[in-house]
């Protein structure tokens, strides 16, 4: 078989060692996902020692909200991803093509929509969360209506930063994420240390960021030489391309609604212990994500590796990626997971001023630590569960992980909230749901894993050449 030759910037995923590859794909995806946590993390550092100490609570209460409103959508981009990747694996440039340009219409059409319903409906969705103080809820949604204008700056850069991913391009989303980054926090000391804007500041440095970064990876589209390339004039919805997008995509989108939604009722369950859980659990969800990401970028690799040999079918190499992916996401989950419990405190203290909240500090720094010796310990059990359902997506299958997904998770975890967590109204009883969730649906995860792997080829079945 003959492989053409590709740029360099793309990660060959159908030949070559398997770990190397998954490593210089994955690297790159984790730093750019980490960067984009540490401009997250900016502004609650940010509002927390510039600002008064409840706004750290209204900027920390408005991501579960956020997350369930815009995942459905977000979950095209895992369509696109898929899609792309086959193609590309295939060597299907005209599919590629059409692909690329109904992403990039889809993109811009979610978010005018996504962003004018969150500028009309946050206060009222906050309303419902059980935020009880007023100056925490007002704060929320102030913070969220002006996160929302730059929805369609987020939704571009995301889709096409998974057009880039799809062909094993995962170092130009980290340089243009770095610079939009860099700005984003020079805005955010400049809107709030100096010009004392608070929550508004860091949201208005938000959106600025996400439309830098659209426009940034947009141009890398305009100016590519391969078959991902964007022409404006030809940005329309290819039916056929929209529906194997949606065929992926929107189970991928609903599980991550599902799954944002269970999240909210938990944020809602810790909204009811006051403000000083709801900063204390707000520092250590946004410390959580930095383990989070690391083993999403193995998901995201063993979703476009599988994507790509399915498409080239390869499929002597399935197997191989998913022992590789399970291997790398258990190292980082123990290790990351780990570290981040023992340092807890100085973490925690980066979030939370003592200075600032010199009589309460104390009572978040206690909440945050509880929340983390529960999750950071166990979070291994979530990145084994992406891996798998990012095998099945990779192999065609979405409509699957969601709805075991939504019963194996959400499920589980609404039925605990109402019972056990009803009986016993305290936070360890509260997060003790999350690694229960994970486990189950793990184990019923590799069983659907198991079930369609024997439907495929155990050996390679037709060999195309691919072409850059």
């Amino acid at each position: 078989m003959k492989f053409l030759h590709r740029p360099r910037v793309e990660v060959d995923m159908i030949q070559g060692s398997i770990l190397k590859n998954l490593l210089r794909f994955s690297i790159p995806l984790m730093l750019t996902s980490i960067l984009q946590l540490l401009y997250n993390a900016a502004d609650l550092i940010m509002v927390s020692r510039f600002d008064r100490p409840e706004s750290m609570a209204s900027v920390g209460a408005t991501s579960a909200l956020i997350n369930l409103i815009i995942n459905i959508f977000m979950g095209l981009s895992i369509g696109t991803s898929v899609v792309v990747s086959q193609y590309y694996g295939a060597g299907r440039h005209k599919d590629i093509r059409e692909s690329v340009h109904t992403s990039i219409a889809l993109s811009v059409i979610m978010g005018v929509v996504v962003g004018v319903f969150g500028v009309f409906m946050s206060k009222s969705l906050l309303e419902a969360m059980s935020i009880q103080e007023k100056n925490v809820l007002d704060g929320a949604a102030l913070y969220m209506r002006i996160y929302f204008l730059g929805m369609p700056g987020n939704m571009v850069y995301n889709f096409g930063a998974a057009i880039l991913r799809a062909v094993g391009d995962t170092k130009r989303p980290l340089y243009y994420l770095t610079t939009a980054g860099i700005i984003n926090i020079i805005l955010n000391y400049v809107f709030v240390a100096l010009f004392g804007l608070g929550v508004a500041g860091v949201a208005i440095a938000t959106i600025v960021s996400q439309y830098i970064s659209a426009v940034l990876v947009l141009l890398s589209l305009l100016r590519s030489h391969s078959s991902i390339r964007l022409f404006p004039r030809e940005i329309r919805v290819y039916r056929d391309k929209l529906f194997a997008i949606a065929k992926i995509g929107l189970p991928a989108g609903l599980q991550g609604a599902i799954f944002s939604a269970s999240n909210v009722l938990i944020q809602s369950s810790v909204n009811s212990f006051g403000s000083l859980a709801m900063a204390g659990n707000a520092a250590a969800s946004n410390i959580e994500n930095f383990v989070y990401t690391s083993m999403n970028s193995v998901y995201q690799g063993a979703l476009a590796f599988t994507g790509q040999n399915v498409g080239a079918q390869r499929y002597s190499r399935i197997n191989r990626i998913l022992l590789t992916s399970v291997l790398l996401v258990l190292g980082f989950g123990v290790t990351l997971g780990g570290l981040a419990t023992l340092c807890s405190r100085p973490l925690l203290s980066i979030y939370i001023d003592e200075a600032n909240s010199a009589n309460s500090f104390e009572a978040m720094i206690a909440f945050g630590q509880l929340r983390m010796r529960i999750i950071c310990t166990t979070y291994f059990l979530c990145g084994l569960m992406e891996v798998m359902v990012g095998m099945l997506r990779g192999m065609g299958y979405s409509l699957t992980p969601m709805i075991v997904a939504t019963i194996g998770v959400c499920l589980v975890r609404v039925v605990w909230i109402y019972t056990i967590f009803a009986a016993h109204h305290t936070l360890e009883t509260l997060y003790i749901s999350y690694p229960i969730s994970w486990l189950a649906t793990t184990m019923v995860h590799f069983g659907c894993f198991l079930f369609v792997r024997r439907k495929l080829p155990k050996a390679d079945v037709a060999l195309a050449d691919v072409s850059a």
